[in-house]
C-alpha cells in the first residue's frame, strides 16, 4: 500500500499568494483528483478563484453543479453581459491591429518585420495605426487570457512585445503574461527561454526600489516552479536558478517554503551534490521559520547524523511528494536518492554493515534493500562486495577520517590568512 496524500502537508494556499489565478486552477485540479480536501471544498475554491476571471461560463457551470440547481444569480448573468461588452469594445478599439495581424495579411506583416518596419513609428505612418491601438491590442491580449484563450492571448503578446521592443516597461509587462500563457499551454521550452528574460529584465530595472524587484523576483521564483518540474532540464536549472544571490535572498526573506522544492531538486539531481553544504547551511538559517520532512531529512542525515530520524523522515517525505503538484513525479526518484543519501553517509561510518539492519535504515524489506545494493554495486555506483554467509556487505574503498576532513578542509588556511593579511595591510596604508 503507498503513501497516501495528506492536507498535513499541502502549501497550495501558501503558494497562492505569489501565482496568477490562472496558475492556481491546474493545483486546485490536482488537489480534487487526489481527493486531499473534499469535492464540495474545492469546487467553492475553482468558483472563488475564477469569480475575478471572465472565465463566466465555467464558472456559472461550477455554481450549477455545487449547488445542484440550474438556476444562476443575476451577479453572475450581470457579469457575462459585462463581459461580452467589454469585448467588443476591446475588438473596436484594436481593430486596426487586428486586422493587420489576422493570418490572410500575414505576408504584409512579415514583410514589415523584415524590413524592421514593425514599429510604432511606421504603422502609424504606414497603416494610420495609433499609439492608442496598440495599447488596446495588449488589453485586448490581456482580455482573452482572463477568458482562458491562452493561445490568442499568446500570439498578440508576442507581437505586441516585438512592437514595443524599445519600450523596455511596455516589453516587460507583455513579457509576464507570455511566460503565464506558455506556463498554460505547456510550451516548457518557451517558458524556460522567457523566465530568462523576465530574470534579465528585473535586473535590469534599476529605476524601480528594491522592494518592487524583490517582489518580482518572488513572483517569478513561484511561477518558474511549473517549468523546472516539468522541463527535461529543469532540475538543472532550478539549482542553478535559486542559488543566484538575489534569488537565494529572495527565497530566505519572502519564500523560506520554496526550499521544500529546492532540496528534492539537489536530492534528485547528481549532478548538483557540489551545493549540498550550502544547501544544508540555509536549511539550518531557516528552520525556525519553515520546516517540512524534506528539509528536515537532510538535517537529519548531515547536521545530526540521526540515521533513525533521517528514516522516520524519509517515510513522512513519501506523503508530501505525492500530496504535492509540483512534485509528485519525482516520488520514486527521490526515494531512490535519498536511500542512497544514507547509504553513502552509513558507509563514511562503518566498513562491515548487516543488511538487515541497514534495510530497517532505509525503510525497505532485506530481500528488496539487498537487491537493491546489488544493482548499485553492478552500476559503478558502490565498491563493495556482498558477504552472503554472514549477511554483510564490506566497503571495498576507504573514506576519509575525520582528521583526513580537517586536514583538507584547513590546509589551504595559511595561504587565505596572507592574502587576508596582505589585503589589510593594503588597506591601513592607503589611508594613511
Amino acid at each position: 500500500m503507498g503513501p497516501k496524500p495528506s492536507a498535513e502537508f499541502d502549501i497550495t494556499h501558501t503558494l497562492s499568494e505569489y501565482m496568477d489565478l490562472h496558475l492556481m486552477y491546474p493545483l486546485l485540479q490536482f488537489l480534487e483528483e487526489r481527493e486531499i480536501y473534499s469535492p464540495e471544498t474545492l469546487m467553492q475554491a475553482k468558483l472563488e478563484l475564477l469569480k475575478p476571471t471572465n472565465m463566466v461560463d465555467f464558472a456559472i457551470d461550477i455554481h450549477k453543479e455545487l449547488n445542484q440547481t440550474e438556476e444562476v444569480p443575476a451577479e453572475m448573468l450581470t457579469q457575462r453581459e459585462t463581459v461580452l461588452g467589454q469585448l467588443e469594445k476591446l475588438q473596436k478599439e484594436a481593430e486596426p491591429m487586428l486586422n493587420l495581424l489576422d493570418p490572410v495579411n500575414a505576408a504584409e506583416l512579415q514583410q514589415l518585420i523584415d524590413q524592421k518596419a514593425f514599429t510604432p513609428a511606421e504603422l502609424e505612418a504606414r497603416h494610420s495605426i495609433t499609439e492608442g491601438n496598440i495599447e488596446a491590442l495588449f488589453q485586448f491580449a490581456k482580455f482573452q487570457f482572463e477568458c482562458g484563450n491562452y493561445e490568442g492571448s499568446l500570439m498578440y503578446l508576442t507581437h505586441y512585445g516585438n512592437l514595443m521592443a524599445a519600450s523596455p516597461e511596455h516589453a516587460f509587462k507583455a513579457l509576464w503574461g507570455k511566460f503565464a500563457s506558455e506556463i498554460l499551454m505547456m510550451d516548457w521550452n518557451a517558458a524556460l527561454e522567457d523566465l530568462n528574460k523576465l530574470r534579465e529584465a528585473i535586473d535590469a530595472r534599476t529605476t524601480v526600489s528594491p522592494l518592487e524587484q524583490l517582489q518580482q523576483r518572488t513572483w517569478l521564483i513561484h511561477w518558474s516552479l511549473f517549468v523546472f518540474f516539468n522541463h527535461p532540464d529543469g532540475r538543472d536549472g532550478i539549482v542553478d536558478f535559486y542559488f543566484q544571490q538575489r534569488y537565494l535572498e529572495a527565497i530566505q526573506t519572502n519564500c523560506p517554503w520554496i526550499l521544500r522544492y529546492l532540496t528534492t531538486a539537489v536530492i534528485t539531481n547528481k549532478r548538483r551534490r557540489n551545493v549540498l553544504k550550502d544547501l544544508i547551511k540555509v536549511i539550518e538559517q531557516e528552520k525556525y521559520t519553515y520546516k517540512d520532512p524534506i528539509t528536515e531529512f537532510l538535517e537529519c542525515l548531515y547536521v545530526n547524523f540521526d540515521f533513525e530520524g533521517a528514516q522516520e523522515k524519509l517515510r513522512q517525505c513519501e506523503n508530501v511528494l505525492v500530496s504535492d503538484f509540483f512534485l509528485v513525479f519525482c516520488h520514486e526518484e527521490f526515494m531512490e536518492n535519498a536511500r542512497l543519501f544514507i547509504f553513502e553517509t552509513y558507509c563514511r561510518i562503518h566498513q562491515k554493515i548487516d543488511i538487515g539492519m541497514l534495510a530497517s535504515k532505509l525503510a525497505m524489506q532485506q530481500e528488496e534493500a539487498e537487491r537493491w545494493i546489488v544493482d548499485l554495486i553492478r552500476g559503478a555506483r558502490l565498491d563493495a562486495k556482498i558477504d552472503s554467509n554472514n549477511n554483510h556487505v564490506i566497503m571495498g574503498a576507504q573514506f576519509p577520517t575525520v582528521y583526513e576532513q580537517v586536514i583538507e578542509k584547513t590546509k589551504d588556511l595559511s595561504t587565505r590568512s596572507y592574502v587576508l593579511a596582505s589585503n589589510l595591510e593594503r588597506q591601513l596604508r592607503s589611508s594613511s
